[in-house]
């Protein structure tokens, strides 16, 4: 009998690890309030009337809340729609004491733009933060060598 060789076909994946996955940030321990939730989920374009329930997941929270018209809707959505998420990664910035800390924490945040939508304003906020770290670790680096 013949014996069909299968073709495996290897997806491509994108080599990296999250600011979730790395356990840089742990989003599932914030207390993320109704009124945070409310205003995210209106940035986002939802018609937000009342929020009814918020549970934090490791990679994303799951809300569910009431629409203008009364209807009761649910769904998950990222943690990098609110702005505390913003605040964490600015701190991880500010954090790095090293070249060595900036260039990891920089691989990251390109697998993280590549793999995950900002919004565009917090993008360049994120860039510019991590542009003005490297540029103080560059100086820092240049004026020991002095």
């Amino acid at each position: 009998m013949h014996q069909r060789s299968h073709k495996t076909h290897k997806k491509y994946r994108r080599k990296g690890q999250s600011l979730i996955a790395s356990n840089k940030i742990k989003p599932e321990e914030w207390e993320i309030s109704n009124a945070e939730a409310k205003h995210a989920l209106k940035a986002q374009g939802c018609k937000v009337k009342e929020i009814k329930k918020i549970r934090c997941l490791k990679h994303q929270v799951c809300i569910s809340y009431w629409d203008e018209k009364g209807g009761v809707c649910s769904g998950f959505f990222s943690y990098r729609i609110f702005t505390k998420w913003q605040v964490e990664v600015e701190k991880l910035v500010n954090a790095c004491q090293s070249l060595k800390e900036w260039v990891l924490l920089d691989r990251i945040m390109k697998y993280e733009f590549a793999c995950y939508p900002y919004l565009k304003d917090m993008e360049d906020v994120l860039r510019n933060a991590l542009k003005n770290c490297l540029y103080i670790l560059e100086t820092s680096v240049l004026l020991q060598a002095v």
